[in-house]
């Protein structure tokens, strides 16, 4: 475990912005939690990082920051059909994607090139073209800050919904991720029929995609809409998809025709987040050198010289105006701090 002190995080989220953390404990190994727990670090607030790409910095981080960096993959169990892996909370998401596409296992190609690391995947319960790691995630190991032990949470236990877990929700701040294991199959037929895959494919001349051609699919068609965080700082999606009633959503449509929708069950619709904010004029918008990424409305942008304040009025100010407009509230997809 390492110990730094006054260090700036610009480093430590994406959207680069250059603020200052008193204390930093870098966590290598799971057992530094107990080290942790034992200097008294967890009787008070801290702050838990890891890729820092599902983040917006607004100040200075006075409270002690927890940077997460244990990783391994570690086959557990190996059947006919399936692999089991038990995988570090430090470890790069795309980089892990990539290990099990090599290897031709199948259920998280279509979440290739997210940002972030492993640990953070289950909180958020990350997802994009019509998969989401709840659909793949058979336990999460995470260390009880008030016990000192480390405790197992089976799928069903997370909560898992859209955009949100128990470790995002209900239990918040409770707990630290350590590991987080997968089933992933070795006879699997990849999903091609969300967004732009089946075009991107066919682009390609490919007519029956395998595991690595979907994970390309979905890697081009990522970098033709999303800006690069090295390039540009973002957190990528910024906004979660609006779900709303059936009798709202059949009302905005008589207004609104165009409005893009995604039915859930008989009396619950998704909205497509990016038409609210685009079809306001915020697409391309700038202002005190942060903005609205000119090719997808659902991501803000720091120019260079923006800071985290900036965004987050920004984001306020998209959120009243499709308040105002559609009687619909936006919820941020990102972590404040």
């Amino acid at each position: 475990m390492n110990k730094l002190e006054n260090q700036s995080l610009k480093s430590l989220n994406t959207f680069g912005f250059d603020v200052n953390a008193a204390q930093i404990f870098e966590v290598q190994e799971v057992s530094d939690m107990h080290k942790l727990y034992s200097m008294g670090l967890f009787n008070n607030p801290i702050r838990v990082i890891s890729g820092g790409s599902n983040l917006l910095l607004t100040q200075d981080i006075e409270i002690p920051v927890i940077l997460i960096r244990n990783k391994g993959i570690i086959i557990t169990q190996e059947t006919n059909d399936h692999v089991f892996l038990k995988v570090g909370a430090g470890e790069n998401w795309h980089d892990f994607v990539i290990h099990c596409v090599e290897r031709n296992w199948g259920g998280i190609e279509n979440l290739s090139l997210i940002p972030g690391c492993v640990g953070a995947c289950p909180i958020q319960n990350i997802g994009a073209y019509g998969t989401e790691v709840k659909d793949t995630i058979t336990s999460v190991e995470v260390f009880n800050r008030a016990t000192n032990e480390f405790e197992t949470f089976q799928n069903h236990e997370c909560k898992f919904e859209y955009r949100d877990s128990i470790f995002k929700s209900q239990r918040k701040d409770e707990y630290i991720i350590t590991d987080v294991e997968f089933k992933l199959h070795k006879n699997w037929t990849p999903k091609t029929s969300y967004g732009d895959i089946n075009q991107q494919l066919a682009k390609q001349g490919i007519s029956s995609p395998t595991i690595k051609d979907v994970s390309d699919a979905v890697t081009e068609i990522r970098k033709s809409k999303l800006p690069d965080p090295v390039e540009i700082g973002n957190s990528g999606s910024f906004f979660k998809n609006p779900i709303i009633s059936k009798t709202l959503a059949d009302k905005l449509l008589q207004e609104y025709p165009a409005l893009k929708l995604f039915p859930i069950n008989e009396q619950e619709v998704k909205v497509a987040a990016a038409w609210l904010i685009d079809s306001l004029g915020w697409k391309g918008h700038t202002e005190n050198d942060v903005g609205v990424h000119e090719k997808q409305a659902l991501v803000l942008i720091n120019k260079g010289n923006g800071s985290g304040k900036d965004i987050l009025h920004l984001a306020r100010k998209i959120q009243d105006s499709v308040n105002v407009k559609f009687g619909i509230k936006l919820d941020f997809e990102v972590n404040i701090w």
